[in-house]
């Protein structure tokens, strides 16, 4: 549970390391996520469903999953998007938080 007083912007994140990506000659980032458990079993056999999934990300998100490396804080990867995209990231840091939280609730980062 966080405690009152922290700051999700100083927050650290490491990419999960048994996820697989790769990024493209673009320099876009596509994860591979592997669908485990007995309802996904169920839903590939029946219904032809991936056993891995392809998660591609936009510009941003890419840009972003570049400076997720364990040293960086939420607000340094931030500046570093802002210099980048200027205008056109704003709402900066509720858009960023919203972003690695998903990443973080998916298992895709983790916290250091």
């Amino acid at each position: 549970m966080a405690k009152k007083n922290d700051n999700f912007l100083e927050y650290i994140f490491q990419k999960n390391p048994s996820l697989k990506w790769e990024i493209d000659e673009n320099g876009a980032v596509t994860l591979f996520q592997e669908n485990k458990g007995l309802f996904n079993f169920i839903a590939q056999k029946l219904f032809k469903k991936p056993r891995i999934s392809n998660i591609h990300m936009e510009d941003m998100g890419s840009f972003i999953w570049s400076f997720i490396d364990g040293k960086m804080s939420v607000y340094e990867i931030g500046q570093q998007v802002s210099r980048h995209f200027g205008d056109s990231a704003e709402p900066l840091y509720e858009r960023l938080s919203v972003f690695m939280k998903q990443l973080e609730s998916y298992g895709f980062i983790e916290k250091i």
